[in-house]
């Protein structure tokens, strides 16, 4: 299933130590797992049905016409909006929730295998994701792995501000984050392993020495076959590479659309229709 890898215990050496850092959406998670928070959101009264119809019309643009700086900056106005005013507690407590409720029953067997060997072989396991840092930290957690690093969100006295600390952890921010926490742990890059499924990942999987893609797409896939890397396929042979991004952001935009659609029904129909 996975390919052997250098099992030896971290070392007390400095700048010897061995990590693995995980790419969290289609690599550890089947899907978007932003797409299965905000679902949890507004079924818990966060956010209404408008707010998801705008964050899905943007997320399925993304998907569709690809990424560029302008679009990003757009998706993460819309996210941190989205939980504005709301307690960093409610939100991680929402998360549990999702977790036990969806997320659980998304994680790919095959990569959960690999963190696993990673744990055991006493390396750190570290996962990178632009989802924010508090549900990376709980994703962490349930994995066992030693932690995240991940997008931060503004809060003050507990409340979510809707702005960003720092950069998205997108592209070469990953990889710019995961040097300096190889620097501050004292970890060896070049001995170090990293997982990601898409070319936004290439930065990351090019910072370590064994780089492996995962689920990857047709961008990823092919570059991991020019430069020799390390390749699994964790996914239904049915599906094709980006299936499972593309299925994540159509349903939240068909349920999006869903929504708005049933209310409207119901305010034709009067006060006394139900949803």
């Amino acid at each position: 299933m996975s390919e052997p890898f250098d099992a030896a215990p971290v070392s007390d050496v400095p700048g010897s130590a061995v990590a693995a850092f995980f790419d969290v959406d289609n690599t550890i998670v089947r899907g978007a797992s932003s797409f299965h928070m905000a679902r949890g959101l507004h079924r818990r009264g966060f956010f209404t049905a408008r707010d998801i119809v705008r964050f899905a019309l943007h997320t399925a643009r993304y998907v569709t016409i690809g990424e560029n700086a302008q679009q990003i900056d757009r998706l993460r106005e819309r996210a941190l909006a989205l939980i504005s005013g709301h307690s960093v507690e409610d939100v991680t407590a929402v998360a549990e929730q999702v977790y036990d409720e969806v997320l659980h029953d998304r994680i790919y067997p095959g990569t959960k295998a690999l963190l696993d060997a990673h744990v055991a072989a006493g390396h750190q396991v570290w996962l990178v994701t632009a989802s924010p840092v508090e549900i990376g930290d709980l994703l962490a957690r349930r994995l066992g792995a030693t932690g995240c690093i991940g997008t931060c969100a503004e809060h003050r006295a507990g409340v979510y501000t809707g702005r960003l600390v720092g950069d998205l952890m997108h592209g070469r921010a990953k990889a710019d984050a995961v040097r300096r926490l190889a620097q501050r742990e004292g970890v060896d890059l070049t001995r170090s392993y990293a997982y990601g499924d898409s070319a936004n990942d290439v930065a990351i999987l090019s910072a370590v020495g064994h780089p492996v893609a995962v689920n990857a797409d047709a961008h990823l896939r092919r570059h991991a076959r020019a430069a020799g890397w390390a390749r699994h396929d964790f996914r239904d042979r049915r599906r094709n590479a980006r299936r499972g991004a593309s299925v994540a952001s159509a349903a939240g935009l068909a349920w999006g659309l869903g929504l708005v659609a049933r209310a409207v029904r119901r305010a034709s129909r009067g006060p006394a229709a139900r949803v």
